[in-house]
């Protein structure tokens, strides 16, 4: 299980670091230099038009790999995904700006964040299957939980490579070759996660399975359709609430507040480590308490903590924005800690990888696609104090309670006989 675990944490870090190096990029550069036509909150928003253009892509990726999990196994879905992410961040990093192809550049830029979506889509739910059927039943929530610390070091990668090359380099600099950087070295990650997965052993459970499903999407809208939605909407503040302090809160603070980009993506990642810490402590919580109880927690504090952390940002000093951000991961972490396990545990076997995986990256265009588009609109409506993006995702979370408080306990019960 250790070495598992590590794999599937490394894989899902090298997955994500190519996500969130997108992201942080889109809030700092690729406005500038991919719609320069428009003003500078216009091109913020096209830029993470192309964000969103990812998470939108990510349910897609989790019915096609979700298909491939099921049929063939979750072993080569992990391959596969990693393949498609990789290669379309490296070409990210070598497309040319608007000013040299003109009106191609942003349409190219939307057509590889929208592959890099469709990979992450299949992603997640291979790997964290993989730990998950191999775990056992009663440390579940534990083993699962490493995947789920991938997506914290694959950001803390991404913003680090940021946040070195923005301290090194020009401002010119920067938006001339730095902020490419990253996207290119993630050819050199994929490389890594492809060796690091090689020699990993396909699931237990999958192997026990004597009749698959012949269509496992169909199957799942079928006969979990209702589960699938409650699941996406449960989890879409999380993703809400992730990607306005990681995505959104960059371009706010150094576009609105004058904050510097080096201070404020020092906050976030000092941040995103304690999240990253606290992860596997809250996965054992899980295992002894019970899943749905983290969840309507964590949900819970999210609809309490919204306002002040967005009174916390507007102040513009690192300190407080720090404990805004701080506060809302904290949330977060208690929620998506148990959330590896307790997505498989939802579904039979047969269809695991399809309905655990699409209600998952679903929950993520509800919560994640949009939330950095209409924050940053909001806020430019309103004045000092963004209250109408604290109220947005208090609406958010309030939405995602219900849904938790809709959904089954799961605990201890084996993976192989949940169904």
């Amino acid at each position: 299980m250790p070495r598992l675990a590590a794999a599937s944490l490394a894989g899902t870090a090298i997955e994500f670091y190519d996500f969130f190096v997108y992201g942080t990029a889109a809030a700092l550069v690729l406005g500038p230099l991919f719609f320069p036509a428009f003003s500078p909150f216009a091109g913020t928003l096209a830029a993470f038009g192309t964000f969103g253009a990812g998470f939108v892509a990510r349910p897609l990726g989790s019915v096609l790999f979700g298909h491939l999990g099921d049929r063939r196994g979750r072993r080569p879905v992990l391959v596969a995904s990693l393949l498609l992410t990789g290669a379309s961040t490296v070409a990210v990093g070598c497309l040319p700006t608007y000013g040299t192809i003109g009106v191609a550049a942003p349409l190219l830029l939307l057509v590889l964040r929208f592959l890099q979506g469709l990979g992450l889509g299949g992603e997640w739910g291979g790997a964290v299957l993989l730990t998950a059927e191999h775990a056992p039943a009663a440390r579940r929530a534990l083993w699962s939980s490493f995947p789920q610390v991938g997506p914290a070091f694959g950001f803390l990668l991404a913003n680090g490579m940021m946040l070195a090359l923005s301290a090194a380099l020009s401002a010119a600099e920067f938006a001339r070759w730095g902020w490419r950087v990253p996207f290119w070295a993630a050819g050199a990650l994929a490389l890594a996660g492809l060796w690091l997965r090689s020699s990993l052993a396909e699931s237990p459970r999958f192997l026990e399975i004597d009749d698959h499903a012949r269509v496992p999407f169909v199957e799942v809208v079928r006969h979990h359709g209702r589960l699938v939605l409650l699941t996406a909407g449960a989890l879409a503040i999380g993703y809400a609430v992730f990607y306005t302090v990681t995505t959104w809160s960059l371009a706010y603070a150094t576009e609105r507040l004058g904050v510097s980009r080096t201070v404020m993506l020092t906050c976030v990642m000092a941040a995103v480590v304690v999240k990253g810490a606290l992860t596997p402590l809250m996965a054992v919580l899980g295992d002894r308490y019970g899943r749905r109880p983290l969840c309507l927690t964590g949900c819970g504090a999210c609809v309490l903590w919204m306002l002040p952390m967005v009174s916390l940002l507007a102040t513009g000093r690192p300190l407080l924005m720090f404990v805004g951000i701080l506060g809302a991961l904290l949330a977060f972490v208690t929620m998506f800690a148990v959330v590896a396990a307790y997505l498989p545990e939802l579904y039979e076997t047969r269809v695991r990888c399809t309905g655990a995986a699409v209600g998952y990256n679903l929950g993520g265009v509800l919560g994640g696609a949009l939330t950095p588009i209409v924050a940053t609109a909001l806020a430019e409506q309103g004045g000092r104090v963004p209250w109408a993006v604290g109220a947005y995702l208090t609406g958010i979370a309030l939405v995602s309670l219900v849904c938790f408080a809709l959904l089954p306990e799961t605990r201890p019960a084996p993976v192989a006989a949940v169904g």
